[in-house]
């Protein structure tokens, strides 16, 4: 039986970044450059599949981490939550509870996020920035209005090359990383923590 917790809650936001949806009704797929991440979804789901490397493309660095795997129980959990197919420019929204939202942005932000600095072009000062992009406006806008929901922060949603990101600056970007990392000890990506232990 699917249940929620913490790290399966991680693994949701991993997916939702990076896993791929059979149409067939029982397979699916994670592939992500972080081998640290498809270890994280192998560990999260209870898997014992091989993780192999995937080659996109013919560019020689473009290899990246794989694991397929068919559960027909899991995959019909995720229908249910809010993923399909092909989910890049459908994705609306996701039925997360309330109590797991924090790992399961952790997750996301660990896929499809960015966590930073850059130099403000005015005042020349290095500022602390998340952003989190997905080939969805609509996921992002319910996105943003789930992280207000939480955190009393509102974000902006840029339109980039071939995707959006919804992005957050200064202090906002604190608040989601003190919310996303309430432990030291959660499972994420080090790197993406490190960097956020900095505003600490």
């Amino acid at each position: 039986m699917v249940k929620w917790n913490s790290n399966f809650s991680y693994a949701i936001g991993l997916f939702t970044a990076d896993g791929n949806i059979s149409p067939d009704g029982r397979h699916l797929e994670f592939c992500s450059k972080d081998l640290e991440l498809v270890k994280s979804i192998k560990k999260c789901f209870n898997l014992n599949n091989k993780i192999c490397r995937k080659q996109r493309g013919t560019h020689p660095k473009k290899w990246y981490h794989r694991i397929q795997f068919g559960n027909k129980e899991l995959y019909n959990f995720l229908i249910k939550i809010g993923l399909t197919p092909n989910k890049s420019k459908s994705l609306a929204y996701l039925n997360v509870p309330g109590e797991y939202f924090d790992d399961f942005l952790r997750g996301l932000i660990d896929g499809d996020g960015t966590i930073g600095y850059f130099m403000h072009p005015e005042s020349k000062e290095k500022q602390f920035r998340i952003r989190i992009a997905s080939g969805s406006k609509s996921f992002l806008e319910w996105l943003g209005g789930e992280i207000n929901k939480f955190l009393s922060i509102k974000g902006k949603i840029c339109q980039v090359p071939r995707t959006h990101e919804l992005c957050y600056y200064k202090k906002a970007s604190k608040k989601i990383a003190d919310f996303i990392y309430y432990r030291s000890n959660v499972i994420c990506l080090k790197r993406k923590f490190e960097i956020a232990k900095l505003m600490t």
